[in-house]
């Protein structure tokens, strides 16, 4: 039903030069943490005050504490298949969406598997099945007219992509699930009649007919959704933006709405699928990721300050995930790394690659996810987490911590190792670079040779790097030889040497 278009329009931005990544040590690494992240790809994240909370398995850290607690009371995620599909907070309370990803007719499928909510911080939590309509569900009443309706039964393609709260009125964006509505904080759920494509408003004293069915009509498809500082409640779909002034109390048969969709006039969305909608609170500016779902879509960046009637684009071209704020300044997050503009959208500056002295996210990494504590931007990527204090002026990097000595929370009883790789085993073309974490065995100058099962001299990596005796430093290999032609499939063999002792490890290089 939907279409991915590939556009990309050039635009004025300041790029930040790129690492030499090929071939590289750096260090020494952060202290080693039991407490580590579940994986290096963050694609979800909520935070308030100082309090971040990151997926895929719902990790708790404050205030940028080298610890990132994994909540054992979350049966569904700590005992199950659940992992973080979205979030919202207010103080104390938390309101997880769930899902996992199912096999159906041998593709996997995107399936929602019901909500965590915690009123405690997340010290506790209690759990919401995902809320299904009845078989016999086949008809919706709207306006006094029953429409016909096609009950959505099942929970695959109908993961709880957004959620929002105020107060004990919760909605979600379910995609087949379309838009659903809770009066008692999950007790109990309602489904929301959106307009069909093409209808711009809908409202209860309008003579209305048509058929209630995702599969047919992408308004129905639900993706994000958003409930503003004025109680107006913004529904994102695969057709545009749906905004509606008495969505928070109205009844299900009497909401209104009103549809906006990419238009010719250049004040209308780029794109008709909303990933995100965020409202700045510094001026109630209401900012959204639009994505490809026809043919004349672009996709980028609007920004509209007048309720949804007309929208300012930036970013054409760009495929975005996220967005934050702080004050004026905005940020976006997308397969072309980090767009900050420090005065409200009027000019952007491109983080291209984010690095730091001792590490750096690699070059071919999509930046998936953004969330703001009190003093921090938090980046998710697909190559780790990144922070900054200073608006992007500097950097902590986080990624997966598996200390050299014995394992960390999922994995207690590892080995304690002097070196390891990881990705590994490792696809040049799939994985860009395996990095190889090791323990400087003595103080001086570090070199690293890899060498193939016949061990004959494959590459070296920098050996003019000076390393101190029980650091920990990390090397990069992207899966070429010297002269720069890709390794053949087959073991990699490296050793580390330093002061006149060595280190010791194996890379499976599988294409």
């Amino acid at each position: 039903m939907i279409r991915f278009l590939a556009f990309f329009l050039f635009f004025s931005v300041i790029l930040f030069k790129p690492l030499d990544t090929s071939a590289q040590i750096t260090g020494p690494l952060p202290p080693d943490s039991f407490n580590s992240l579940s994986q290096n790809s963050v694609s979800n994240m909520g935070a308030l005050g100082d309090t971040l909370w990151v997926g895929p398995l719902l990790m708790r850290n404050i205030r940028n504490d080298i610890n990132f607690v994994f909540p054992e009371n979350a049966d569904s995620i700590a005992a199950g298949r659940g992992r973080l599909f979205s979030i919202d907070l207010a103080p104390d309370t938390v309101f997880v969406g769930l899902g996992f990803n199912d096999m159906l007719a041998g593709a996997s499928v995107q399936t929602g598997l019901g909500f965590h909510t915690s009123v405690d911080g997340g010290e506790t939590w209690d759990y919401i099945p995902p809320p299904l309509d009845d078989p016999d569900d086949t008809v919706f009443v709207y306006g006094g007219r029953q429409l016909e309706a096609l009950p959505v039964i099942v929970p695959q393609q109908s993961p709880p992509f957004n959620v929002t709260f105020r107060g004990s009125t919760v909605f979600f964006a379910g995609w087949a699930s379309g838009i659903r509505r809770s009066l008692d904080f999950g007790e109990t759920w309602e489904r929301i009649l959106l307009p069909p494509t093409g209808v711009n408003l809908l409202r209860p004293q309008d003579n209305v007919d048509f058929v209630f069915d995702p599969r047919t009509d992408n308004n129905f498809l639900g993706f994000s959704v958003m409930i503003d500082s004025q109680n107006r409640v913004w529904a994102g779909t695969a057709s545009g933006i749906n905004i509606s002034d008495d969505a928070m109390t109205a009844p299900t048969d009497s909401i209104s709405w009103r549809n906006s969709r990419r238009g010719s006039s250049p004040n209308s969305l780029l794109g008709n699928w909303i990933i995100r909608i965020k409202e700045n609170p510094h001026d109630n500016g209401v900012w959204m990721t639009n994505w490809i779902s026809a043919q004349g879509d672009e996709q980028g960046l609007v920004v509209t300050r007048d309720g949804g009637f007309t929208f300012t684009r930036h970013l054409a071209g760009e495929r975005l995930y996220d967005i934050s704020f702080d004050g004026e300044t905005i940020y976006a997050s997308g397969d072309n790394g980090l767009f900050i503009s420090p005065d409200n959208g009027a000019t952007w500056n491109q983080i291209r690659q984010i690095t730091t002295p001792n590490t750096f996210i690699k070059e071919s990494a999509n930046y998936l996810s953004l969330a703001r504590t009190t003093d921090r931007l938090w980046v998710g990527t697909s190559d780790g987490l990144a922070s900054t204090a200073d608006g992007g002026e500097t950097w902590q990097i986080t990624r997966v911590n598996f200390p050299l000595e014995g394992g960390n929370q999922f994995f207690p009883d590892a080995r304690s190792v002097d070196a390891y790789a990881y990705p590994n085993p490792f696809s040049p073309r799939v994985h860009q670079l395996t990095r190889i974490k090791f323990e400087a065995p003595a103080d001086g100058n570090a070199t690293i040779r890899l060498y193939d099962f016949g061990m004959n001299l494959i590459r070296e990596l920098d050996s003019n790097v000076l390393v101190t005796s029980g650091q920990t430093y990390e090397a990069v290999w992207d899966g070429t030889d010297a002269a720069g032609r890709l390794t053949a499939n087959g073991p990699v063999f490296y050793v580390i040497r330093a002061g006149g002792r060595e280190a010791r490890g194996k890379i499976l290089v599988l294409e």
